[in-house]
Parts: structure tokens; C-alpha cells; sequence
């Protein structure tokens, strides 16, 4: 079987060679201009980062990423999906507001922004695929509908999936509050009675009849009628419609998998992982811990799955930085070699997503490391 292809460059620059050159150099030696951008619609699904974060991938690198995909002729726009839980980027007011403040809007980034799934988290396309897990995957509909997605994606620790990179800011970063909820919990939503002050928003939106208000005027869920489609969470403004955080983390991974298949399924595609500041958690942390390793480069490949294989390995390669979180926690070796992440977060397995991904036909863990 023929191995997918990585392409690598570091980080060192010269005059008239900067970073964004090399990152425009390492996306054309990877021929992402074999993509046929004429006039396509263009996502580039990235992670804004949330406010007091700041380990998230500069604005500079999205700029540029747009001017070559304008270049070509494509019309792109930088997107990113509603979190599941309450924060700066619950609802498309506040999560653009936080992208602004982080430095992605039109004048720096040379495009639009545009929150996938809409004000509330209800734009919605339902995608098919049949797979282990999922059926059919609930995507922003600003990504499904979209002719190319093109992922940027932070390489960092992930407390439920090890690591987070292309596979993780695909899937679950794709997925509508319905589908997030799917991948985050085997579990229908919980209310808080404490935090609910029957404001009735959920029932008004509940498609399903399935919420109802008891006699002390707290919102109660007739589990009986719920089909766990997360619009109670989405819509509830005092954290009062919960999610269940009971999915196991390498079930989690496989659903992730297949929502990163659901996101690419038919479409042309193209990944690049920014292996700077590797920070221990996820960038929806509202901090960032010291990076484990030092910056090391950036990978691009059409394969999401070889790209976060290669990255993985590199830095389990990688020496840490003296006083990281690493140093706190007992490591854990894996066919003999020390295993970062999963030292980092012990009841996380990495492997369960690549191996699912490749399972599924997403891609290949085998791979051949090209450097520019």
C-alpha cells in the first residue's frame, strides 16, 4: 500500500525567506494547487481560540492561506462551529467578537469570518454516512455547504482525545451543538433545577415536546419524547441544560472520526497542522500552560490522518521543556518510546482515532515524511 505524503518544513528562516513564505512554499510543494479552487466556495475551518488563550495559530498564517487560495481563484472564508458548553464562543455574536479580538477578521484576514452553524448553533445540514457510530452527521451548514475544506489546526494536548489536530478540529469542531452533544455523551441532556430560572426558551424551541415546566416552575425533560438533539443547551442562556459527560474517550474518537469523514465526504481536501506552542490542553481553555516541546514546524498533507500521525511522532521525538506539565506526571511508554500525551491525559488513547479514521477510509497511518 502506498504511503500517504507528509510534507515538513521547520522553523527556520533567512532574509527573504520568513515564515509565511515557507508556509506558502510547503503548500505548494504539497500541490495543494492540484484542487480545482475556480469559483468553489472555500472553508477554512480553524480554531479561533478563546480569549485569554493564547496558544492559538496566529492570524498572519490564515492570511495567508487566503491570498493563495484567492490566487487560485477560490472565494474563502475562515469558519469555525458554536461550542457545546458556555463560554466567549457559545453563540456567533459572542464567538465572532472573540475571533475579532483574537485578530481573525476581514481587514487582517483578507476574507470573511463566518460562524458555521449560525446564531444559536441551529444551522444545521445533516450529512450521511452510515458508519459505526453515526448515521448521519449534524454539520454547521456554512461548512456542508461548502465545495473545499481546507483545515489550520493547533497541534496540542486534548484532555478527552490525547491530542487535538486535524482529525479533532474537523469532527468535533465541525459539528453542530446536536452533534457535538452526540460526540461528547451517550446521554440525553440534564437540567441544572439550580441555575434554571423557567424562562421557558427551552421548551419554545424543543422540537419534541419533550420539556415541560414541574410546579416549582424548573424546566423538567420527558426523557420518553427526547431524542438528545442538544437544542435545550444551545438555546439556554444560565447553564441550566446540561450535557451528560459520559462518553468514553476512545468511543468520543471513533464519533470524531467519523464526523472529520462526514466533514471531507465528496469533497476535495487539504490539512495543515502547526506544530508551535503545544500546549498541554485544548485552546477552548480560557489560559494556555507552557508548551511541552519546543516549536518545531508545519505539516500539510490531503491525508488528516497520516498529517496527525507524523505530528505525533514528532513530538514524542521532541525534547521537553524543563518545568512543563510533562515533568509533573508519570510517563507512559509506547513500543518503547515515551508517550506525551498520553502521559499528559492517562485515560486518553490517541491511537483510537487514527486507527478508526483509517478503518473508515478518512486515511492511511502510514506515511512518508517529505521536508521543504
Amino acid at each position: 500500500m502506498e504511503k500517504s505524503k507528509v510534507y515538513f518544513t521547520d522553523l527556520r528562516t533567512r532574509p527573504g525567506l520568513n515564515m509565511l513564505d515557507k508556509l506558502e512554499k510547503l503548500i505548494r510543494a504539497a500541490k495543494i494547487d492540484n484542487i480545482d479552487f475556480k469559483n468553489k466556495y472555500v472553508a477554512i475551518k480553524i480554531h479561533f481560540g478563546e480569549p485569554g488563550n493564547l496558544a492559538y495559530i496566529r492570524p498572519n498564517y490564515a492570511a495567508r492561506i487566503v491570498k493563495v487560495i484567492k490566487d487560485l481563484g477560490g472565494k474563502p472564508f475562515l469558519t469555525d462551529a458554536n461550542t457545546l458548553y458556555t463560554g466567549r464562543r457559545h453563540n456567533a455574536l459572542d464567538h465572532l467578537e472573540a475571533a475579532y479580538e483574537n485578530g481573525f477578521n476581514p481587514l487582517t484576514v483578507g476574507c470573511h469570518v463566518i460562524i458555521a452553524d449560525g446564531l444559536k448553533g441551529t444551522e444545521v445540514r445533516e450529512i450521511e454516512v452510515d458508519l459505526k457510530h453515526t448515521k448521519s452527521a449534524k454539520i454547521g451548514s456554512a461548512i456542508a455547504d461548502a465545495d473545499i475544506i481546507i483545515s489550520m489546526n493547533h497541534f496540542k494536548g486534548h484532555e478527552m482525545t490525547g491530542f487535538g489536530g486535524a482529525i479533532k478540529n474537523l469532527g468535533m469542531g465541525s459539528g453542530s451543538r446536536g452533534g457535538k452533544l452526540f460526540m461528547h455523551s451517550s446521554s440525553k441532556p440534564k437540567i441544572q433545577i439550580k441555575n434554571c430560572v423557567g424562562c421557558m426558551m427551552c421548551i419554545k424551541s424543543c422540537a419534541h415536546d419533550a420539556i415541560k415546566l414541574n410546579e416549582s416552575k424548573k424546566a423538567v425533560i420527558d426523557y420518553e419524547k427526547c431524542v438528545g438533539c442538544g437544542q435545550c443547551i444551545a438555546v439556554c442562556q444560565f447553564n441550566a441544560a446540561q450535557v451528560n459527560w459520559d462518553e468514553a474517550a476512545s468511543v468520543a474518537s471513533e464519533k470524531i472520526s467519523e464526523y472529520a469523514y462526514a466533514v471531507i465526504k465528496d469533497k476535495p481536501n487539504f490539512h495543515i497542522n502547526f506544530i508551535m506552542d503545544v500546549s498541554p490542553n485544548c485552546d477552548c481553555w480560557s489560559n494556555n500552560d507552557m508548551p511541552i516541546v519546543p516549536n518545531i514546524g508545519i505539516m500539510a498533507s490531503f491525508d488528516p490522518v497520516a498529517l496527525d500521525k507524523a505530528s505525533v511522532d514528532m513530538v514524542n521525538e521532541a525534547p521537553t521543556i524543563k518545568g512543563c506539565a510533562y515533568e509533573e506526571v508519570e510517563h507512559i511508554h509506547i513500543c518503547g518510546q515515551e508517550d506525551k500525551f498520553m502521559s499528559i491525559h492517562g485515560k486518553t488513547d490517541w491511537r483510537a482515532a487514527l486507527e478508526h479514521g483509517e478503518r473508515i477510509g478518512l486515511g492511511k497511518m502510514e506515511y512518508e515524511l517529505i521536508k521543504v
